[in-house]
């Protein structure tokens, strides 16, 4: 038994998702509204926030693990192959190094400036988006996307020669600027034909299929050629 507590646009909830996929592991999702602050919920993780992932057997009962980087650091060892942190001490790192760079730099500068005023913000009822927020956003993604067009310039993926976590935060973190339609992939090809690898893997299509109810995605979002 393994069950997946999510939001359909939490990057973090995202990036568990795709490693779940990569590792192969069969999952069942659960939407959950975190702002509502469940009882039940906040006794499986009581920082009330998702992804938390519940792992079990028929014979033992589950066990509850928050926070998108425990819960991969988890997958790695509990489910080595295929790896998803592979190669020496110094890929290792630099793996780690760009996971956090998408995870804490990215979402703050982009993510929260874009997904969290314009979608969040209205499930919430916080009050209108903040435009000064909003252009933020709008400024900092031209920096990241120029730094992944950096990388791709020098390796197949974005901490070297193969796919991996790294590439897992990055595609969890823009998948969810794509869904909104605020990502300038034209002018940045090398970065899109990145993002468009990442699209044909059988471990991100589900992601495509996603829908918010009354908020739908732009025409591209599932289109594995744009």
């Amino acid at each position: 038994m393994r069950t997946l507590h999510h939001l359909w646009l939490c990057p973090f909830s995202r990036k568990v998702r795709i490693a779940l996929s990569e590792k192969k592991l069969t999952f069942d999702l659960v939407i959950e509204k975190s702002w509502e602050r469940r009882e039940e919920f906040l006794a499986l993780n009581p920082a009330g926030e998702v992804p938390v992932l519940l792992e079990g057997t028929d014979e033992e009962p589950a066990i509850a693990m928050a926070d998108s980087n425990a819960i991969c650091e988890y997958l790695e060892d509990a489910y080595p192959d295929p790896p998803l942190l592979e190669g020496n001490a110094f890929t290792r790192a630099e793996i780690r190094r760009l996971v956090a760079w998408f995870d804490l730099k990215f979402h703050h500068e982009v993510t929260q400036n874009l997904v969290d005023e314009k979608i969040n913000k209205r499930f919430l009822g916080l009050g209108a988006p903040s435009s000064v927020a909003i252009r933020a956003g709008h400024t900092n993604i031209a920096t990241h996307l120029a730094y992944i067009e950096y990388l791709m310039a020098r390796h197949n993926w974005l901490a070297g020669s193969k796919f991996s976590l790294a590439d897992i935060a990055a595609a969890a973190q823009l998948s969810c600027i794509d869904y909104i339609d605020d990502v300038p992939w034209e002018d940045y090809p090398e970065a899109k034909a990145w993002y468009a690898r990442l699209k044909s893997r059988p471990s991100v299509r589900p992601l495509l299929a996603d829908h918010i109810p009354g908020i739908p995605p732009p025409r591209h979002y599932a289109n594995l050629d744009f």
